[in-house]
């Protein structure tokens, strides 16, 4: 017997979600039964199921020719879309269309190939990184890893230094800082000298150093970041996000794993308060950070409510980012139980994750 209730056959294990589930004390991310979830009253958690692709299927989408721009664009609205409303609902989209888009490359021949193959690629590292955002570390893995084999096959040096920088994102997320620093040394390494690929791998360094406490390490990387990003290049294509704002915010994630939670929270509170409104995930990840930080400083009421806020775009998106800071921070709130608005955060927490019977 599982936690969930009855073991299932086979047939059964194809039909699961993870979920996030209050377990012994704390929220971890677990396959569940899809029928356990819809029981529960959570609806929202049982998204991220994906379809079977028949070969009769495949062989109409191959005769359907879909054109490279067509993939393309649909890959931009994927980004969007999970901007608003987090990847549950929009993962299996994704992987329904690597489906698609992995029989139109095995169609084409020639510089066709190639270039469905290095889109083929970006789908893989952003389905990789959805699986990561609703807590399926193996499923993004898997995917990442596909993304950083593929990029080596399609010859694109570019392409291999942003997923090299991203299997480091995924292992310091994961508790691998060392392996997520060495990681970000080689994508380093690969990239472009003066390029803001190059500024985004030192990012990864700098996280990584500051969670093994290395804060000397961490601010120097940080510091070469936003030299390099004065001059770096702005061919649109890798990292046109990056500015001195978001340096700002990154380090402000490291200076509270070295516990300096001061200059931590004034740096979320200024990230937040200049996030566009459609960046709605993104503004629950901060949110979340932000309270862990405010908690930090002993300010334990004013953590609360701002965790209170992240919780209703968790809920929202499911987006295991957000609920692994919360749960933190619910961890962080038991010795102030009594003060204002510490309890309706934790009810409000627990009415968003499964509990086991």
């Amino acid at each position: 017997m599982s936690e969930f209730g009855q073991a299932g056959s086979a047939g059964d294990d194809e039909d699961t979600v993870v979920v996030p589930a209050r377990i012994h004390g704390r929220i971890l991310f677990v396959p569940v039964p899809r029928r356990v979830v819809l029981a529960s009253g959570l609806a929202g958690l049982a998204a991220t199921a994906v379809p079977a692709t028949t070969a009769t299927a495949a062989t109409e989408l191959a005769d359907l020719g879909s054109p490279f721009e067509h993939f393309a664009q649909l890959r931009r609205v994927m980004i969007q879309a999970d901007n608003l409303i987090g990847p549950r609902h929009v993962l299996p989209a994704l992987q329904q269309h690597l489906v698609s888009l992995a029989v139109r490359r095995r169609a084409a021949r020639g510089a066709d190939a190639v270039a469905f193959l290095a889109l083929e690629t970006r789908y893989e590292e952003l389905a990789g990184w959805f699986a990561q955002d609703i807590g399926d570390e193996r499923a993004a893995r898997g995917h990442t890893a596909k993304a950083l084999d593929a990029s080596h096959i399609a010859g694109d040096s570019d392409l291999t230094a942003y997923i090299l920088g991203r299997k480091a994102q995924l292992a310091v997320d994961t508790g691998h800082p060392s392996d997520a620093l060495g990681l970000a040394t080689a994508a380093r390494r690969t990239a472009r000298a003066g390029s803001r690929l190059e500024v985004i791998a030192i990012l990864h360094e700098a996280h990584a150093h500051a969670v093994l406490g290395e804060g000397d390490e961490a601010r120097r990387a940080y510091d070469s970041a936003l030299t390099l990003l004065g001059s770096a290049d702005t061919d649109g294509v890798w990292g046109s996000w990056l500015d001195t704002a978001y340096v700002n915010t990154a380090r402000a994630r490291s200076l509270a794993a070295l516990g300096e939670y001061e200059q931590a929270a004034a740096g979320f509170d200024s990230a937040i308060a200049a996030l566009p409104p459609s960046y709605r995930r993104d503004r629950g990840v901060y949110l979340a950070r932000a309270a862990r930080a405010h908690a930090g400083t002993g300010n334990m009421p004013l953590a609360a409510r701002i965790g209170a806020q992240a919780v209703g775009i968790a809920a929202e998106t499911g987006s295991a980012r957000i609920i692994g800071q919360l749960d933190r921070l619910d961890r962080m709130l038991i010795p102030a139980a009594a003060e204002d608005g510490v309890a309706e955060f934790r009810a409000a927490l627990d009415r968003i994750v499964l509990h086991p019977a």
